[in-house]
């Protein structure tokens, strides 16, 4: 045990000096933190600490009241904070949404329509709000450019007109000349009046606007289109049609929409628009509703009926929704003889609104129906069915005759037919 220790001794000699520098700084840290720990102590007043024995009942139920009030204010303060978060309104969230996307540089189109909104808060995910906004920024930048070049084209053509006119005089100008000058105001006021006799004394015809909910939104804005032209060609022919718009709901998606396209002059036009049916307004015996669903074929125009056109544009293929109101209403339905004048190729026989009024139109002025099928369009058909001999050798005798204008009209074109 000694030689233990002797052993030990010498071993750890060497290492002294490095270990006692270690141990003195030790014992030096105890010492400071001892005397700092009392120095605090007698400074800082100590805190009496009272035992579970000493706490009486009446500061544990004052306690307990604490935390049931604290409880219910938190509780009133979370059914605020959810009721505020409810009662905020989605469309300014909405509106806010598209607001920050567009100030990070996003594709935003710069007018956004109510109904377009209505659209973006029906989506459920952001991702589809940026897809149907990008479509909207794509169609308005096609919008502006298609615009630009609009005004591109009538700037070149005024400019191509002006240096195609001669320089002219002041005295060149005062002259007479020997044609009347038919200027746009004088032939506004022609059409105007001619759409007023046709209020009064036209033969009538009906576009039944009850087809709003049977279109998507880009199908009833062609079907809008379409009316306008058929509006167009019935104000500037010779004996126009008194055109009445039924079942047309005010505030619906037909009435928006001709009111967007019209603006001022809607409220000007020459025809009737009514919320009201037809079967309200004419007899049922004098209708007669056409469609290309129809067993019944159409021989001649009668003047003495009103005839009804469906407002539809359908490009889903859905037969048989004309046809079907029509039997509902217990009204006599006829279809365009499009088979037996003309070699159909392809297509459907479907009729857009505005060459249903052309033909209507040539019908009604000439009752020719090789002159009023010239308005379907030759991308349907491959021509004309050629009449027989016999029948064609027949017209033209009838036509050599001095009996041929007895003949009541429409029936040479019935035995044409026939033969």
């Amino acid at each position: 045990m000694p030689i233990f220790l002797k052993m030990s001794v010498t071993f750890l000699r060497p290492f002294a000096r490095v270990l006692v520098p270690f141990t003195l700084h030790r014992k030096r840290r105890v010492l400071c933190s001892t005397v700092l720990q009392r120095h605090m102590s007698s400074k800082i007043p100590a805190a009496s600490y009272p035992n579970k024995e000493s706490t009486s009942p009446p500061e544990q139920l004052e306690l307990d009241g604490w935390k049931i009030t604290m409880k219910s204010s938190a509780q009133e303060e979370g059914v605020s904070t959810v009721s505020s978060s409810r009662d905020e309104d989605p469309l300014t969230a909405t509106k806010e949404l598209i607001e920050m996307w567009r100030l990070l540089g996003r594709d935003v189109p710069e007018h956004i329509s109510e109904e377009e909104l209505k659209t973006i808060m029906e989506c459920v995910s952001k991702s589809s709000k940026r897809k149907y906004l990008k479509y909207l920024y794509v169609r308005e930048k096609m919008k502006k450019v298609k615009q630009i070049k609009k005004e591109m084209k009538i700037a070149a053509k005024e400019q191509v007109k002006k240096d195609q006119l001669p320089e002219t005089t002041k005295e060149d100008k005062q002259q007479n000349f020997l044609f009347l000058r038919l200027w746009d105001r004088n032939m506004d006021i022609a059409m105007g009046w001619k759409g007023a006799q046709a209020m009064q004394f036209g033969q009538p015809l009906v576009f039944d606007m009850a087809y709003d909910d049977c279109m998507k939104p880009k199908e009833l804005q062609n079907a809008v289109s379409q009316l306008l032209e058929s509006e167009g060609w019935n104000r500037r022919n010779v004996d126009p049609f008194h055109i009445y718009f039924c079942n047309l709901k005010t505030g619906g998606a037909y009435y928006r929409e001709l009111v967007k396209r019209y603006g001022e002059k809607w409220n000007k036009l020459l025809l009737t628009a009514t919320e009201m049916s037809h079967v309200d307004l004419f007899p049922k015996d004098n209708m007669i509703y056409l469609t290309a669903d129809s067993p019944n074929v159409m021989t001649t125009f009668k003047h003495d009926k009103i005839y009804i056109v469906g407002s539809l544009v359908d490009k889903n293929m859905q037969p048989g929704i004309s046809l079907a109101k029509a039997k509902r209403l217990k009204l006599a339905t006829e279809c365009l003889p499009l088979d037996k004048y003309l070699q159909w190729d392809t297509g459907t026989k479907n009729l857009t609104l505005d060459q249903m009024m052309r033909i209507l139109l040539c019908l009604k002025n000439t009752g020719s129906w090789e002159e009023a099928l010239k308005f379907v369009p030759r991308r349907k058909h491959t021509g004309y069915l050629e009449i027989s001999q016999h029948s064609q050798e027949f017209i033209n005798r009838l036509k050599k005759s001095k009996t041929f204008n007895s003949f009541p009209r429409g029936s040479v074109n019935r035995r044409s037919q026939k033969s």
